[in-house]
């Protein structure tokens, strides 16, 4: 099993930054993506991106050239550095980790964003 802990969510102002950490436990080895999605009050869960075992990163189209998703070198943490930010970014912010072997998609507790001024 793989356990995520988000952390790095607050309130920030439009046009500022912030960055989120992902911390994987467990069977990180196994490991294939890992990436974030962000659910605001009254939509649905949304996408941001995700990036492979091998550093290659995907953006949703509405946050390309703002966000940028990164990985430590032992794959253990995952990053998602936000700029620019805009009040429709406000919302929760959850990582998750796909183990395509198992068919298996683990999921952090979400972590709040707040971009106010």
């Amino acid at each position: 099993q793989v356990q995520l802990v988000e952390s790095g969510g607050g309130l920030v102002r439009p046009g500022g930054s912030l960055r989120l950490s992902c911390a994987a436990s467990g069977s990180i080895s196994s490991i294939n993506a890992m990436g974030w999605y962000r659910q605001a009050p009254g939509k649905q869960r949304e996408l941001i991106g995700f990036i492979t075992s091998d550093s290659n990163a995907v953006y949703a189209d509405s946050v390309k050239g703002r966000f940028t998703i990164s990985r430590d070198n032992a794959g253990n943490t995952v990053y998602l550095q936000m700029n620019s930010l805009k009040s429709e970014d406000t919302a929760v912010y959850y990582c998750y980790a796909d183990r395509l072997q198992f068919g298996v998609r683990s999921w952090g507790q979400g972590t709040q964003v707040t971009v106010s001024s």
